[in-house]
């Protein structure tokens, strides 16, 4: 998420009393700040489920100003996910010394401490020396330990989320979307991916790039917003991401989708070599050569596990692009959801179109 470049004064942005109340009782345990009740709310965009504040308060002898991050539920969101599951998740999450630490909860939100780094922009996702930090950061985050059945979650959510679907749409909703048909592709998808022996981690299952923060000093990356996290195979998580690679949130057209720049074969491959290679423990690579168009070096010392054979990739490379279509459906129904609950001003029916038409444009190739 990124901040209006324009800071807006709470007058404009009115927050709920108990909002209010809870930030001062935040702010009132720091000896710095002049008047709990000065604060200054400046709206984050690029939040599609939640509203998100950054809130400021002056401190004495003109030091840095306090602050935090405010996250106030969108109506009827609890559809998609247990708002108490998530809330564990935030909490052990930073036990783990995970994303931010949670300072405040309110009935319909929390405050969350901030963290001094930048949320990524979409083009930061396809520069090479930010692109392999994440997939280092997926591996470690993907190595978590956490509370949960250790299973492939999606297809429990996509049904899930079609039976809200159908409750929620229109007559000429379902018919424009096809949705009588979804759960056959739901079922065929869980056939043709589902293996034995695939990887199951816990995953973050939205990690497009609003979700991505970076440290510009220790260029350390750090993960956030576990609304939908879960365990699920580690191929559709990062199938996801290279899925979220088409998206721009910050435009005037935030919904609409470019898939000329989903990531190309080598990019992915890259992508997946560093992931294999990292032993789960942040590491900083070497990028300079991949930033001219070479190879990472492996064998360089630059990554703390073993370089991953050909097959490895290979094999994880087309797991990857499978799961893309599990990606598809999930946010196409998402999308239809959404735009029956959230209030929130984005245009998720033409979104959830342009997820399915991706869905029925790709399943032939990527099924064969």
């Amino acid at each position: 998420m990124v901040a209006d470049k324009k800071d807006v004064e709470n007058k404009e942005y009115r927050l709920p009393r108990e909002v209010k109340d809870a930030l001062q009782a935040v702010a009132s345990e720091w000896e710095d700040v002049i008047d709990s009740k000065a604060l200054q709310v400046i709206p984050l965009k690029g939040a599609m489920t939640n509203e998100v504040f950054q809130i400021k308060w002056p401190t004495r002898a003109g030091g840095p100003s306090r602050k935090v991050v405010v996250r106030i539920y969108g109506e009827g969101v609890d559809i998609f996910f247990d708002r108490e599951d998530e809330i564990r998740t935030f909490e052990s999450m930073s036990r783990h010394g995970q994303g931010p630490l949670l300072l405040e909860r309110f009935r319909n939100g929390r405050i969350e401490e901030f963290i001094c780094a930048r949320t990524l922009s979409a083009c930061d996702l396809r520069d090479p020396e930010i692109s392999v930090r994440i997939a280092a950061k997926m591996k470690e985050f993907h190595n978590l330990e956490m509370s949960g059945e250790k299973k492939a979650w999606v297809w429990d959510r996509l049904r899930n989320w079609l039976s809200a679907c159908k409750r929620l749409a229109s007559p000429v909703e379902a018919k424009s979307f096809g949705l009588d048909v979804i759960e056959e592709e739901i079922m065929l998808l869980q056939k043709q991916l589902s293996r034995g022996d695939e990887h199951i981690g816990f995953c973050h299952n939205d990690l497009q790039y609003g979700n991505i923060m970076i440290d510009e000093e220790t260029r350390s990356i750090t993960i956030i917003d576990y609304e939908y996290a879960s365990y699920n195979p580690i191929a559709y998580d990062i199938a996801n991401h290279f899925c979220e690679m088409a998206a721009d949130y910050h435009t005037e057209t935030p919904h609409i989708l470019d898939y000329s720049k989903y990531p190309g074969v080598e990019e992915r491959r890259h992508f997946l070599q560093i992931y294999l290679s990292s032993s789960g423990n942040y590491f900083f690579p070497v990028v300079e050569n991949f930033r001219q168009g070479g190879h990472l070096g492996f064998d360089s010392g630059s990554c703390s596990g073993e370089k991953p054979s050909d097959t490895e990739v290979e094999t994880l490379l087309e797991d990857v692009e499978k799961y893309t279509l599990a990606s598809h459906l999930v946010w196409g129904l998402w999308g239809i959801i959404s735009e029956h609950v959230n209030e929130i001003d984005f245009d998720y029916m033409e979104y959830a179109r342009q997820r399915f038409q991706q869905y029925w444009l790709t399943k032939g190739r990527l099924l064969g």
